[in-house]
């Protein structure tokens, strides 16, 4: 046999002549000659010859092809890839409000010398869109006669700080919000050695928020009413007062956020008695009247300790959920008002997993919760930062709470004070995905360890826990 034969192939409605076969190759490369002139792909050709189809490692000297002989293939083409519309654009070009986005997370703060207690806190309160919201509806001119001038530069700093983070993918150095920040509260700018101290990050969350519901005129009716009693005497009497966080005590009964809580409901007080001329123990318990879109808790980590004359700090693991249900901490009258709602959330929640939904005792599980004595009639407002923003009931179907929160901010502190050491953010972005932003440097996180931020060592640990209500509309 020849070592080369020309053949023509017809492929549908084409025929491709002098097509040359090498007959010292096997058919596979004939095949692929194909494929360049057709688009078909080996593996879909079906060319009849003697014998049937051709194989790819048939023999060509037993096939009987002659030269100028006829073949017929059959077989679906491959689509042609089309060119892209648009051209690639590397993330580097884009603009760089478009490389905010493609990144998933807002940029870094520069650390101005022991900042890190004010990155860590404006990071995590830059992730609640409500207060994003309120501060790009505060204008320049929007001050009003009840606020101080340094209150409104300082809501403004804030209002451009979050603009900025938002705009940039690159570190943002929040120097005018620094200048602004120390010129309200000067304990900010304590200098030791000519250098800036570290501070409290908790104090500056709480200064912070204060001035933000003065600026935003947040509602100011929700308070903290607690009943305070006197075993020995027999007198009772109430106090109120405004609360921006939850505190978790720390003992050693304490392993859990839930525990903490219940330990801070209830406290001793020592004062004089009118009654028996002379001071006595009362006991002050508390009940949560109120339930907040946001709850701050704070770790309560430390303490003054008089031998070293600063804030000592309690290293003791408290573990802390990402899911935290605060039903069994409400009051009697509350509690009644969430059960619907919880019903709600839970019939969604089942339908949702494919479980079947059980109508007549769909709140047995809330019904069940023990509390102590209903006559607790005092009453404990959880005050966060939702006195800046609730939840909207202007809509057709009302939002309404359900005492269950999710977990989206952690500010963690490393070190054994709170006037040094190093604080950090870790906060849930709108994806769903956690990021560390330690000062200038944002790092991806998986939300398996962001519960291990519990302490118990020298790591980082959990000092403040923001969440965010879990809602259902009726």
């Amino acid at each position: 046999m020849l070592e080369t034969c020309t053949v023509s192939v017809k492929w549908q409605k084409e025929v491709f002549k002098n097509v040359e076969i090498d007959t010292n190759q096997p058919p596979l490369v004939f095949k692929c000659q194909l494929f360049d002139l057709t688009g078909v792909p080996p593996e879909r050709q079906k060319i009849m010859v003697k014998g049937g189809l051709l194989k790819d490692d048939a023999d060509w000297a037993t096939l009987g092809v002659k030269e100028g002989q006829k073949l017929m293939m059959m077989g679906t083409a491959d689509e042609i890839v089309k060119a892209p519309e648009k051209s690639i654009v590397f993330m580097e070009d884009l603009p760089e409000e478009e490389q905010v986005v493609a990144v998933g997370h807002s940029a870094g703060l520069f650390n101005l010398g022991n900042t890190c207690y004010m990155n860590s806190t404006v990071q995590c309160l830059h992730t609640v869109p409500e207060l994003k919201s309120a501060l790009l509806n505060y204008s320049n001119a929007g001050k009003s006669n009840e606020v101080d001038q340094s209150s409104h530069l300082l809501t403004i700093a804030t209002r451009d700080l979050f603009s900025d983070l938002d705009r940039n993918v690159k570190p943002v150095a929040p120097m005018q919000f620094w200048m602004v920040l120390r010129k309200k509260y000067p304990q900010f700018g304590q200098q030791h050695n000519g250098a800036f101290m570290q501070q409290d990050a908790e104090e500056c969350w709480t200064q912070l928020m204060y001035t933000l519901s003065q600026c935003l005129k947040s509602p100011n009716s929700r308070w903290s009413f607690s009943r305070i009693h006197c075993a020995e005497s027999g007198e009772e009497s109430s106090e109120t007062e405004s609360v921006y966080s939850l505190k978790c005590h720390i003992s050693q009964e304490v392993n859990h956020l839930h525990e903490g809580l219940k330990h801070g409901l209830k406290s001793e007080l020592e004062k004089v008695s009118p009654s028996l001329g002379r001071t006595a123990i009362y006991m002050k318990e508390s009940r949560i009247k109120d339930l907040p879109s946001y709850l701050t808790i704070q770790f309560v980590r430390f303490f003054w300790k008089r031998e070293s004359n600063q804030k000592a700090k309690i290293l003791r693991k408290v573990d802390y959920p990402l899911e935290l249900d605060v039903f069994d901490l409400c009051s009697d009258e509350l509690r009644q008002k969430l059960q619907a709602p919880r019903k709600i959330l839970r019939d969604e929640e089942s339908k949702k997993f494919g479980l079947k939904v059980n109508e007549k005792n769909g709140d047995s599980k809330d019904k069940d919760v023990k509390m102590t004595d209903s006559e607790v009639w005092n009453i404990f407002s959880a005050l966060s930062i939702c006195i800046l923003f609730s939840v909207s009931a202007a809509s057709e179907k009302q939002t309404h709470l359900t005492g269950i929160y999710d977990l989206v901010a952690v500010l963690t502190h490393k070190g054994r004070s709170a006037d040094s050491g190093h604080y950090v953010a870790w906060v849930k972005q709108e994806s769903g995905k956690w990021i560390q932003f330690d000062d200038d440097n944002p790092i991806p996180q998986r939300e398996e360890d962001i519960t291990k931020l519990s302490g118990g060592g020298d790591w980082h640990m959990a000092y403040i826990c923001m969440y965010k209500a879990r809602t259902v509309s009726m």
